[in-house]
């Protein structure tokens, strides 16, 4: 541990990166970044200026909390969830900013694995004879930056994979469309998810069987639905499906084998994406399909269903974290299993949070790398 990390610096940084967390699935190819610039006169440590990385990626959090700060920055503390940028483009690093900016001290939970960045915004700040104090909560920085740095090191989009199990570990019911499983309280938690990440990804079966639209409707957050993918080899998705008929309301994308196919063509011609796919033993090829999906600025994958593509994600070892419901619910009768528990999680998986949703229990599981 950092001994020049005091409580009060946890404080703020634990303050800086969950208001960072407002602008996940918003910000592109660049992460979500937050930044306080907090000074303390005398009377105890205040915010004088925070910033968040803006929407489509810039400009970047550093000078929006600068120049809400304006001369207050001067002396201050600055904390920062990433390390700040090094590289020149048509404005200046946002390490030099903070220099100009007469800030005192740098507090920083993650380093920024990009070359032009990694260690070389550290040295900036050095230079310019500001104190920098890195590795403050990088644990809880990881909740917030891990896709950007799954698509940095990986050259991918991080995967979530998402489920909701009854009591007697089923998803759905045969033949039976959508069949609840979780109350109100963890079905808006599910819509949050949404909203976080910049993508959805469904099975074909899925699509077809529960006929889903995929929105974020939280009310405040219906705009910040994202894309939807649906797996989907042949182009059989219903030209009537709520998916296609929603397409004013949120972008959506078929990955397919036959992109060029009547089919296809039909799609397409509502406005849906087609994304070309490979395929491998009779199904798209997932690793190709998640290094598409990054080029196009896909940092955050959110893959809820059906069994089946859940079950592909797992085998293939690309879930990075597992969201799981349970509930108290029973399906019975025509039940559809659920591909995992958390009991054949836990091998491969650590548990890192366990929270409460009405009547529900949901857990996080994070891939031991």
């Amino acid at each position: 541990m950092n001994s020049n990390i005091t409580e009060t610096d946890r404080r703020f940084m634990a303050a800086c990166i969950r208001y960072s967390r407002r602008q996940l699935g918003l910000t592109g190819t660049n992460p979500s970044v937050g930044t306080l610039i907090v000074r303390d006169d005398g009377q105890g440590p205040f915010i004088v200026g925070r910033g968040i990385t803006a929407r489509g990626g810039r400009p970047h959090a550093e000078p929006i909390a600068l120049a809400e700060a304006g001369d207050l920055a001067r002396g201050a503390t600055a904390y920062v969830s990433l390390e700040p940028c090094a590289h020149h483009g048509r404005t200046p690093p946002c390490a030099d900013a903070l220099v100009a900016a007469g800030i005192a001290r740098v507090v920083v939970a993650l380093t920024d694995p990009d070359d032009r960045v990694s260690g070389r915004g550290f040295e900036i700040l050095r230079a310019g004879g500001i104190e920098v104090v890195q590795g403050a909560l990088p644990d809880m920085g990881l909740s917030v930056l891990s896709g950007y740095l799954t698509r940095s090191f990986k050259k991918r989009c991080q995967v979530t994979l998402k489920l909701a199990v009854s009591a007697d570990g089923m998803i759905g019911r045969a033949a039976a469309g959508q069949v609840p499983i979780t109350g109100d309280e963890a079905r808006a938690q599910s819509h949050v998810l949404r909203a976080e990440h910049d993508a959805i990804l469904v099975g074909i079966g899925t699509a077809i069987e529960d006929n889903p639209e995929l929105t974020c409707r939280l009310p405040g957050l219906d705009s910040r639905s994202p894309l939807r993918v649906v797996l989907d080899s042949h182009a059989r998705l219903p030209l009537s499906s709520r998916l296609v008929q929603s397409i004013g309301a949120a972008p959506l994308a078929v990955a397919t084998v036959e992109p060029e196919g009547t089919a296809a063509q039909a799609l397409a011609g509502t406005g849906v994406q087609m994304i070309a796919c490979e395929e491998y033993d009779g199904c798209i090829a997932l690793p190709e399909l998640l290094e598409d999906l990054a080029s196009r600025g896909i940092t955050r994958l959110l893959v809820e269903g059906g069994a089946a593509v859940a079950r592909s994600f797992l085998d293939e070892d690309l879930a990075d974290t597992v969201v799981l419901f349970e509930s108290d619910v029973v399906v019975g009768a025509n039940g559809i299993a659920a591909p995992f528990t958390r009991s054949t999680l836990l091998g491969r998986y650590d548990e890192a949070a366990v929270w409460n949703f009405g009547g529900d229990r949901c857990y996080e599981f994070r891939r031991r790398d």
